[in-house]
């Protein structure tokens, strides 16, 4: 499937096409919150001030896009935790009032599927409606169901996108537990830290994806995922993938990987990197956004940024190559169980294989 139109808000510039990639923000403490722009033009203040924070950046990335490309044939969202800030505040009440009457808002606002919904609601559209709740492969599991459809010839052009924020509630529970830094970090030191636990993140990057192919088409090729892998399954899956698409290791330019700084989980990617790629550039992503669930999306985003001829920030360099890029693979896994793969092309001759 070929790549028509994008957006993201992160804790970096990313809105609206601005060129976040030549001024990294870098953020000191232990989570990176996203930039949320000016929603004037995109929500109604009478709904904006009802909305939690997951909700407001899944419709101001959605909603605008949907304004720029109107012939959609379904939404599909994947996230892990929704808007769980609504969903606790609203169990909260339950407790605060007796289970007497509640305020319905953060009930509503409380389910993973009120991004896709409400952005069906306000454009009016009625086809393909699902919301993918998946963990650390919510997204992916998002891309593989929009490959179906357009392999079923069931769609033309598909809104795929995530959204994830950062809940006080699993924030703590994640900090006790050890998933985050213990202390206040700088985003710019964060790949490479000696120190367990990473920093939190959040953001929503919204894709408008079609079926066919347009002149300069950047594709997404190809989606992967695997749980609780060996090293040698997780190989064997990166291999078989990529002989499906007629690809070989030598043939990946760049690997985006997904390093997030936390010293017992970062030897994922410097053992896949260094035994199946030494002569790709490597480039990170995490220390731009943080930690979390769906954090490939954004990924996905940088990685379609740079094959569009996007300079490459040194801030992201892990192992520069100098090769032109043409084909990227984004891996990632979610807290070392989870393991995904992404692979996306910028090569603009006829196609090895005809799917979509």
């Amino acid at each position: 499937m070929y790549l028509i139109d994008m957006l993201a808000i992160s804790p970096q510039e990313s809105w609206n096409g601005k060129a976040y990639l030549n001024n990294i923000r870098i953020v000191s403490g232990n989570k990176l919150m996203a930039i949320e722009p000016d929603y004037g033009d995109i929500i109604k203040p009478s709904q904006l001030r009802r909305m939690g924070k997951a909700l407001r950046m899944g419709i101001g990335c959605g909603a605008e896009l949907m304004k720029r490309n109107e012939e959609l044939d379904g939404i599909i969202i994947g996230t892990s935790e929704g808007g769980l800030e609504g969903c606790i505040s609203f169990l909260n009440q339950i407790v605060d009032y007796d289970e007497g009457t509640l305020t319905p808002t953060n009930f509503i606002q409380g389910t993973p599927n009120l991004v896709a919904g409400h952005l069906a609601l306000i454009s009016g559209n009625s086809g393909y409606n699902i919301t993918h709740v998946n963990g650390g492969l919510s997204f992916e599991n998002a891309l593989t169901d929009a490959l179906m459809l357009f392999a079923e010839g069931k769609a033309e052009r598909l809104l795929v996108g995530n959204v994830e924020e950062i809940s006080d509630y699993n924030f703590n529970i994640g900090y006790l537990a050890g998933l985050y830094k213990g202390e206040d970090s700088l985003s710019s030191g964060l790949i490479g830290s000696a120190t367990p636990g990473t920093l939190a993140g959040e953001g929503s990057a919204m894709f408008v994806f079609g079926r066919s192919k347009q002149p300069d088409s950047l594709r997404l090729v190809d989606v992967a995922c695997i749980s609780y892998p060996t090293k040698e399954e997780l190989s064997k899956l990166i291999c078989r993938t990529l002989e499906g698409k007629g690809v070989s290791s030598s043939d990946i330019d760049a690997v985006i990987a997904g390093y997030s700084g936390d010293s017992r989980s970062d030897f994922w990617y410097d053992d896949i990197t260094n035994e199946l790629f030494p002569g790709a550039s490597v480039y990170t992503y995490k220390n731009l956004v943080g930690e979390y669930p769906s954090s490939s999306a954004f990924a996905l985003k940088l990685g379609f940024d740079l094959l569009r001829g996007d300079s490459v920030p040194a801030e992201i360099v892990k192992k520069e190559t100098g090769r032109p890029l043409r084909n990227v693979l984004i891996y990632n896994h979610y807290r070392a169980k989870q393991h995904s793969l992404i692979l996306i092309s910028g090569d603009f001759s006829p196609e090895k294989d005809s799917s979509p």
